[in-house]
């Protein structure tokens, strides 16, 4: 089974980052595709030099491709509710 995305689209703000205790980082940022008239939204998340690569250069409305994969990842909200959301893991970015 082959999981693979590619998307060009525009950030739709800085993105998210979170440095770990051991040093790891991880960017979690919005990406708009757009289609004609119609905009959709991905949820992104990269990890280690991808992660530090989007904080330093990426910005709101700054277009990027993506190459990655598609998870989905289950969660429990604050009052008990699990929830799925699907995110791209991105693997690799060139800014335009």
């Amino acid at each position: 089974m082959i999981n693979q995305v590619v998307l060009v689209g525009n950030m739709g703000d800085l993105a998210q980052v979170i440095q770990f205790e051991n040093g790891a980082k991880v960017a979690r940022f919005q990406l708009a595709t757009h289609f004609g008239k119609e905009t959709k939204w991905y949820r992104m998340f990269a990890w280690g030099n991808i992660a530090q690569f989007i904080e330093r250069f990426g910005s709101k409305g700054k277009q990027i491709v993506v190459t990655g994969k598609l998870v989905e990842r289950t969660y429990v909200t604050k009052d008990g509710q699990t929830k799925k959301v699907e995110e791209v893991e991105v693997r690799h970015v060139v800014g335009m």
